[in-house]
This record gives structure tokens, sequence and C-alpha cells, in this order.
């Protein structure tokens, strides 16, 4: 007696909200008894309720741990879950302080506890419309346990929240993804009919698109999250992937790349969840929206980079314009998003898709206008980019079979000749190895059109020579391959200039066997493939250079380049 006197006393502050006050019209009618017009009564409160008696004692004995009672309170009261969900999500409403995390524990042990023989009584009884609307409910909850951890919006579009506006953000993820993980294993662990199993498929690709954006947005490593809230995340994105049975993120997001035929008869088994991602975050990738929220480029890079063909190309026209977006902004870590979505999308879309719209020459005029930039990680990442690029656009002119006419100009040679243009006066160690490793590779595409572009090929080759690069001695060991291709390409019209070359190739052997700070393995390396030079401008003259070099001497320079001068000058080539 004295334990359901103590119930009952628990009890009965709840019995407050259940009152039944009395209506405008009666309340008109105490106040004006004498007056004998005739009133019209409207009834201002709603006919049934949201959450009902039994939905509240639920969630009573869920706060006290009484799982057992709350089971049996379902089933004998009949608690409609939908009703027990618009509940949760009311009370989810206006939680923006930590002193209401004990609202979002008792979502949590809801979505842990619930009765899954009611979700199949729903499904059953109203099929498709209990279905619909039990994902509505569900969605409704989801969207709302999200939004207890939402991060703060920037008021504009130029500047970033300070660290402190976060503070609040990574303990709300921890308790919303002990939240979501409850749900995740609900909806995992539902055993029945095929009916039952398509509905709990439909409801589970119902909530995974904002499940997988919220777990995205706190296990990256920034200033919104911390190590716990990282852990809960990730731990939250991997119980989705075991809810799903999903191999990983790529499979998640693609699915098996079926059509919709295939996955209908297959019950939703084989679908992804791309476009339900692309649905919440489109509203948020605007030119106006965009920046106000720091996750929303994170997230859309991570799920786009997750994509791979044939899955990205019916998405194309949803994840080129954000892309684009985020190509031109002025910030250097936003511009690089940008261009490794803008390579992703080259890489993994067909040729035909990029040039239908002319998207591929788009694409183009976006990255080339970043070669007029300083920024090295940016000009690395375009660089590469571009180099993909133009084999979209066009051939590559080393392809191009002989023609009486005169060779056009082509994008490869505009890039190219910027290139060359910055790598002559660029005194940047960093952009100097950045454009000697990626010139080697545009010579590869040129072939014989590079005697286009002699001039400043030579130009640059004895420059970066000239300049002492240690300890690894990168930049010259690249410009020496950019001489050896060049020798080879276009041979015929280097005989003019083996005088200039020999002198630089030469000097450059006496400087490389005087250093000291070299080590033998790069020494040893540089010489290799400086008298491999040596001996590509010796055929270009026909052997003519064999005998200046037998006059070289001990007088003028040491044993280790006469040694190497000593393999060019035998009668065996390289």
């Amino acid at each position: 007696m004295v334990f359901i006197g103590v119930i009952n006393i628990l009890y009965a502050p709840l019995c407050f909200l259940l009152r039944n006050p009395a209506v405008r019209e009666e309340k008109m009618a105490i106040i004006d008894q004498e007056c004998m017009m005739h009133r019209k009564s409207y009834n201002t409160q709603k006919e049934s309720r949201d959450f009902p008696l039994n939905v509240l004692a639920g969630t009573w004995f869920l706060m006290f741990g009484r799982y057992e009672e709350c089971n049996i309170l379902s089933k004998c009261c009949g608690c409609r879950v939908t009703a027990s969900l618009k509940f949760h999500k009311n009370l989810l409403k206006g939680i923006m302080c930590p002193r209401h995390v004990i609202s979002l524990q008792m979502v949590a042990w809801f979505l842990q506890y619930i009765d899954l023989d009611t979700l199949h009584c729903i499904g059953a009884e109203q099929e498709v419309r209990g279905w619909a609307e039990l994902q509505a409910a569900y969605s409704s909850v989801v969207s709302a346990l999200i939004g207890c951890a939402a991060l703060p919006l920037c008021e504009d579009d130029c500047s970033s929240l300070p660290a402190a506006e976060y503070q609040s953000v990574p303990a709300r993820a921890v308790t919303v993804s002990s939240s979501l993980r409850a749900l995740l294993r609900t909806l995992g662990s539902w055993e029945g009919g095929s009916e039952a199993r398509g509905g709990q498929r439909a409801l589970l690709l119902a909530v995974a698109p904002q499940v997988c954006v919220f777990a995205v947005t706190h296990f990256q490593d920034q200033v919104w999250t911390s190590s716990s809230s990282r852990e809960a995340a990730m731990s939250l994105h991997e119980a989705l992937l075991r809810a799903g049975s999903w191999r990983d993120s790529t499979h998640l997001l693609m699915g098996n790349g079926r059509s919709r035929e295939e996955e209908q008869e297959e019950g939703g088994k084989s679908r992804g969840i791309l476009g339900g991602i692309l649905d919440i975050l489109q509203p948020h990738l605007t030119k106006d929206s965009w920046l106000r929220c720091e996750a929303v480029k994170l997230v859309f890079t991570w799920t786009l980079l997750q994509v791979t063909r044939p899955a990205l190309s019916p998405h194309l026209p949803r994840l080129l314009p954000p892309s684009l977006l985020l190509n031109d902004h002025h910030r250097p870590e936003n511009c690089m998003l940008g261009v490794r979505c803008l390579h992703h999308i080259v890489l993994n879309t067909p040729a035909s898709d990029l040039r239908q719209f002319n998207r591929a020459k788009v694409l183009y005029h976006a990255l080339f206008k970043h070669l007029y930039t300083t920024e090295a990680a940016v000009i690395q990442l375009v660089l590469s980019c571009l180099l993909d690029l133009l084999l979209v656009l066009e051939k590559p002119p080393s392809l191009l079979a002989p023609s009486s006419c005169r060779r056009k100009p082509c994008c490869h040679d505009d890039v190219l000749r910027l290139v060359l243009i910055h790598m002559e006066v660029e005194h940047r160690v960093v952009l100097r190895h950045i454009y000697a490793s990626a010139l080697p590779q545009y010579l590869d595409r040129m072939g014989m059109a590079v005697c286009r572009h002699l001039q400043r090929v030579e130009r640059v080759v004895l420059g970066y020579l000239e300049v002492r690069d240690p300890p690894e001695e990168t930049s010259r060991l690249k410009i020496l391959q950019v001489l050896q291709k060049t020798l080879r390409a276009a041979w015929p019209r280097m005989e003019c200039r083996v005088d200039t070359l020999l002198r630089c190739l030469l000097r450059l052997l006496v400087d490389v066997s005087s250093d000291s700070q070299l080590s033998d393995s790069v020494k040893q390396k540089l010489m290799s493939e400086t008298a491999y030079c040596i001996r590509l401008l010796d055929n270009c003259t026909h052997g003519k250079l064999q005998s200046l070099l037998q006059e070289v001497n001990s007088s003028c320079c040491s044993s280790e380049v006469l040694g190497c001068l000593a393999t060019v000058t035998l009668p065996a080539g390289r």
C-alpha cells in the first residue's frame, strides 16, 4: 500500500495536464446569464489529444526504469506510437539549454524500449497509410532531436562565429547520438513478415539521411566537436550502417546501383540515401545561405567524395552548382574544397555527360583562373585537376595525326604557356616544387607540339638548374626530366641551343660534385640524370660533342665529373 501511495503521489502532478477547463462559451454563459440573446457556440479545443494518459504514464515508467510496466501499458491501453512520437516531438521543442537534457534522455528511453509489436499492428491494419504516418512521425522526432544539437548560424556570410558560440554543442551532440542509436537499434532488430519488413526498411530509409548528415557533421575535427562528441557521432554512423546492412559509407550513399524496378522487387534493400541527403543539404547550399553554417560545406564535400561512378552522373545537376560555389570563393580553404569536388566529378563522370550543356568548358574556365593565384595548395590541386579535365575537352596534341595545315593552339597550349610564364618569375620554393613536379606531365601531353614553347622551356630549364634546392633537390631532378622529354620530342630544333644547354649542364655537374650538403644518393642521381641529358644533346648534334668532351681533363674538374663524362663518350648509348 505504501508503494502504491508513493506512486499515486508521484503520478498526481500529471493529472494537472489532463484537466478539462470550461470552454469559452460556457464562461460567457455564466457571466451573462440574464442575457436572452441566442449565442452560437464554437468549440475552441481539439477533439483528440496527441498525447493521452497512457503515453504520459509510459514516459513516467521509463524515467524510473519500469520497462516491463511500460510494455504492458502499451499493449493493454492500445497506445498509438504515432501519438507517442508526436508527444516526444513536442517535448523536444524549445530545448535550448543544458538543464533540459533530461527531456532528451526521456526520448532516448522511449525510442529504445518501444514495443515492436505495435509497429507491426499499425502496418498490418492501415498498410500503406499507417506506414506513411509512422514515417512522418519518426522523421519529425528525428528532426526535432537533431535540432537540439543544431549549430548556431552566422549573422552574415563574411565572418565566422567564435569558438565560444559552440561551447554547448558537443554535450548536446553526445546525448542526441545516444537517442538516435537507440532508434537505430529498434529498427535494426525488427523481425516480421515480408510486408512488415518492407515497411521497416522504408522507415529506416526515411530517417537515415537525417541521421547520416548529423553524424558526418559531428565526427569531423572541427571547433564545434570534442573527442567525446566525435566518438559518439562515429558510433552513430556505424550503428546506421549495421541497421541497414550497408557495407560502408559508399554503399550507404550509392546502394547497389540497381534500377528502381529492381529496388522495389527487393523491398528497397539495395537503395542508397544520396538523394535524401541532397534534399536536406540543397536548401542550405544556395549562394546566399551556404556560408551561414560552417558544417554544410563539409558534409557536402564528404558526401560527394564518397560517391563514384555510375551513381554520380544521375545527380550531377545537383552536385555541380555547389561545387562551383565553393570553387569560386575567395577563402583558400573553401576554394580547395571546391577544386577537390570538381576533380572528383571529372574523374567519376562520363566524358559525354561533362560535354553535355558545355559543362566541361565551364569547369575549365572556373579552374583556369586559379592559375593566377599565389596559394601553393590551390595551385597544386588545380594543376592536377586540369590535367584530367583537358582529356575531356580535347585530344592531347601528342596523339593528333600529322597534318599538312598549321595546328591551331588548344587548351593544352594555354595552360602550358601560363605555367611557364609563372615559372620564370617564381622565387618561392614551395611553388617552384609544385610547378616543376607538374611540368613533365604536361610535356608528355604536348609531344612535338612543345616546339611552340621552346624559348620559354629553355629559360625555365636554365633558371631552375642554376638554383640549389637541398636536401632532396626536387626541382632540379624534375627539370632534368623536363629537359630529357624536350630533347626527345623536339630534337631537330635543339642543335642551335646546344651550346647554352651544355654549358649549364657542365656547370651543374661541377656544382653538385663539390656540394657537401647533399647525400651520396641524391648526388649520384643528379649526376646520372645530367649525364643522360648530355648524351641526348650529343645525339641531337649527331655526335659532334664527343670530341669536345674528350678534351676535358682533371685540371678543370674533379674525378667524379670525369667519370660521368666518360659514360657519355662511351660508344654504347643508354
